[in-house]
């Protein structure tokens, strides 16, 4: 059984950081893409960050670029997303997900994620 749990979201006002980490079983972690999508209230859930499994490669929605950064320890079957910066508007639920096939074309498309963990709450104050 594949679970995804995250932890590290909270209350910040804005301009601070905060880092969410993203724990991982049931898979075999080091062969899986891992993204993070949030979702705001009345909105749509929308992509955030991803990393490939192997090359380490990362991809970034432009809103975070330059404030977010997304890492993973394959040895510790975690994925993390280091926020700084943040602003208002980066209020939501932030999601971890896995994929298993990588394919540029879809990365930020919620429907071809496998897995998703249940979220962790971000707000943020002005």
């Amino acid at each position: 059984q594949v679970q995804l749990v995250e932890s590290g979201g909270g209350f910040v006002q804005a301009g601070g950081s905060l880092r969410l980490s993203c724990a991982a079983s049931g898979l075999t972690f080091s062969t899986y893409t891992m993204g993070w999508f949030r979702q705001a209230p009345g909105k749509e859930r929308e992509f955030v960050a991803a990393i490939r499994s192997i090359s380490g490669i990362t991809y970034y929605a432009d809103s975070v670029k330059g404030r977010f950064s997304i890492s993973r320890d394959n040895a510790k079957n975690t994925v993390y997303l280091q926020m700084n910066t943040l602003k208002p508007e980066d209020t939501a639920v932030y999601y971890c997900a896995a994929r298993r096939v990588f394919a540029i074309a879809t990365l930020r498309d919620r429907s071809n994620y496998d897995y998703w963990g249940q979220g962790t709450q971000v707000t943020v104050s002005s």
